[in-house]
């Protein structure tokens, strides 16, 4: 049987790291016969996990494709990373489903991931539901989770499919719908049982969450329901599906991702009741093909791999598409569907559905292909990232081969940056976390052969002067035949531009027009070096105001060096002083940690200039700050330990500004340590 558009389910895995993703995602495969084994992520076998990195570290760090069929539906399961410094993959995930399921560990409470993964998901307009794992463990709380799910989440949050506990271990599953009971054997297969004495009241006040809630989405139902009319098994399904499009109800199922308990009901639920993609966006089967890429892997063997959601029609082996960023033709000479690392070449895909390709020439993720190259889908908003290290190879002449596995990376993943400063001589990237950056360092060393050295960052910081000072400055030299003779007396003051500011209020002629440009010259090459720390000297005005020259041993050289040797001379009585590069902090975070968070912006030297409530999260203020780029090395790191993740910041360059004395003797101090060195 074909698949269309309508058959489709595609769904973000989504939750806290360790909560149990990818071993729900092998579960699934397992249960479906998609897979031979019921991989483990400790045991480095799982289809989802394949990356090198990842078996090594024992946990996702990118998304990877999962589809299953069930009931004559397609399912395109997308395993998602937990932790927060891989957060990009879920912002590509979320662009491309239609549903999020979020992944809790029933031992854990809820966690701060669940809390996240439910805002990103808002944020990208999909439906959420809950999957509770872990249930075959013991110790487990399960009204206490749902309770802290529906105060943190709202009364959108029923259970559907739940477990009955005795003495805090599970005893059997209950479907809230229908009433009954049931138990599973170690293949995930059910068994239905009766249900037990204790489970009238729990039942009935979990039905009452569920009915309510689903009344809500039409005013037959909701008739129905005060009526106390029963619900037919299709009127549960349409408004289910009603309540997930509108985000009006997340249903919770429960099971176990290790015994496979539950895994069945989640996913004939996932096959009646989940939106599909021309349910819930704007996508049009009937239309010619377009798609977009959401993903790019750049293997190093293989070539460049785009990932895609055909947004129309139905594309074609050998379509040809045209990018809407660069206008360029790009053939589609093989279109796969992928689960885990193994690829399966297919003629067609509808819309709706994702795939694979290779090789695409001038297409990048982010970027919308369609049949004349007009149509557009929104870009994937990714995270800026703020941690920044320099990168040194450990091998002499590997600068080149770290640039191009750079270049690479970026194409694969859109929240690292590189930078080559030229002023500070350093190779810099930029990442989301610690994690992150060890990723990126690791990728380099066992994809493209090259080792680095990670450092600190070294800060771009200015010179100027306060003072206004007179300075003469000579150059004479004897040598036999022509000489060297060249005499300034400039005027050195602070200028109100950025760089030099030259004039001359030269009288007589005692020095000619023909070297003022050579006296302006040597001062802006003077200028790249300043006199306390060497570094580029700003706002400096210098009018060249007497001097005098020699009619033979005159020339533009020595007009150069003596504007030089004033420059160096002056500058020291001018009130030298060192600027610091200020920005502007601007942190998301936690009504509760505003204490926290004020007092750690103190400690960066830091000055608070207001504080707002932000309009789009409830509880949580916004605090606007200038702070030191010196200052902001750690804080990534620093707002991520004390809110647990919750926090968020954007920070950019404002201006320069005066360094204290102690920090400026301590940036003195350095640069002639540096020197010497």
């Amino acid at each position: 049987m074909a698949i269309t558009s309508k058959d489709i389910r595609n769904i973000s895995i989504l939750g806290h790291g360790g909560s149990g993703k990818t071993s729900l995602t092998e579960a699934i495969l397992f249960y479906t016969k998609n897979a031979d084994r019921l991989g483990k992520t400790a045991d480095g076998n799982t289809v989802s996990d394949y990356d090198p990195e990842e078996i090594k570290r024992k946990y996702s760090i990118s998304a990877s494709i999962a589809p299953v069929t069930v009931g004559g539906k397609k399912i395109n399961f997308i395993d998602t990373p937990g932790f927060l410094d891989f957060v990009g993959e879920v912002k590509q995930s979320l662009s491309v489903t239609d549903n999020a399921l979020i992944v809790m560990n029933a031992k854990s409470g809820l966690e701060v991931g669940a809390e996240l993964a439910w805002d990103n998901a808002s944020e990208a307009g999909v439906s959420k539901a809950f999957f509770v794992n872990r249930l075959d463990e013991e110790n487990i709380n399960f009204e206490q989770l749902l309770n802290e799910m529906r105060d943190t989440f709202g009364t959108s949050v029923c259970p559907i499919f739940v477990p009955y506990i005795e003495n805090q271990k599970t005893v059997c599953y209950i479907d809230v719908i229908e009433k009954k009971a049931y138990t599973y054997d170690k293949n995930g297969k059910p068994s239905e049982t009766a249900l037990p004495a204790g489970a009238e009241s729990l039942l009935e006040e979990y039905q009452t969450m569920l009915f309510e809630a689903l009344a809500e989405t039409s005013e037959e139902i909701m008739e129905k329901y005060f009526g106390g009319e029963e619900f037919t098994e299709e009127e549960v399904i349409e408004a289910l599906n009603n309540g997930l499009s509108t985000a009006s109800i997340a249903p919770v199922f429960a099971g176990s991702a290790a015994t496979m308990a539950g895994v069945d009901f989640l996913l004939n639920m996932i096959a009646k009741a989940f939106p599909n993609p021309v349910d819930t966006k704007s996508l049009k089967a009937d239309d010619a093909a377009s798609v977009f890429v959401f993903k790019t892997i750049a293997d190093p063997f293989v070539g460049k791999m785009s990932y895609f959601k055909v947004m129309s029609g139905t594309l074609k082996r050998d379509d040809q598409l045209i990018n809407a960023t660069n206008e360029q033709a790009e053939k589609f000479a093989h279109i796969y569907t992928i689960r885990g690392k193994k690829q399966t070449e297919v003629e067609e895909l509808v819309c709706g559905d994702i795939g694979v390709t290779a090789k695409l020439v001038s297409t990048n993720t982010n970027d919308s292909l369609s049949a004349d190259g007009s149509v557009t889908y929104d870009k994937i908003p990714f995270p800026v990232p703020y941690l920044c290290m320099s990168v040194v190879p450990k091998a002499k002449g590997d600068e080149d081969k770290i640039s191009s596995g750079i270049t690479k990376l970026l194409e694969e993943d859109l929240t690292i940056r590189y930078v080559n400063n030229a002023e500070t001589k350093q190779m810099l990237i930029y990442g989301l976390g610690e994690m992150h950056i060890d990723v990126i360092t690791s990728k380099l060393k066992n994809r493209f052969g090259t080792s680095v050295d990670l450092g600190a960052e070294k800060i771009a910081y200015r010179e100027t002067i306060k003072g206004t000072v007179q300075q003469e400055g000579k150059h004479k030299k004897q040598s036999g035949g022509h000489g060297q003779y060249g005499h300034v007396k400039i005027e050195f003051s602070p200028g109100e531009e950025i760089g030099l500011t030259f004039t001359e209020s030269v009288f007589g002629g005692a020095v000619p027009k023909a070297y003022f440009p050579a006296v302006e010259k040597g001062l802006q090459e003077a200028m790249q070096k300043g006199v306390l720390a060497g570094y580029p000297v700003v706002n400096l005005k210098a009018n060249l105001y007497d001097g005098s020259y020699h009619d033979v041993d005159s020339n533009e050289l020595s007009f150069k060096l003596a504007a030089s040797i004033a420059y160096k001379e002056g500058l020291k009585k001018a009130n030298p002083i060192i600027l610091e590069p200020i920005g502007m902090l601007k942190t998301i975070i936690p009504d509760a940690l505003m204490g926290d968070i004020i007092g750690d912006i103190n400690k960066r030297r830091g000055k608070v200039l207001g504080m707002n409530p932000a309009e789009h999260k409830k509880g949580y203020s916004i605090i606007e700050a200038e702070v030191p780029k010196a200052e902001m090395g750690t804080y990534t790191i620093q707002l991520r330990a004390v809110s647990q993740g919750r926090g968020t910041f954007s920070y950019e360059f404002d201006r320069y500004a005066e360094a204290p004395a102690n920090v400026a003797a301590k940036i003195i101090e350095n640069a002639k340590l540096e020197e010497e060195a």
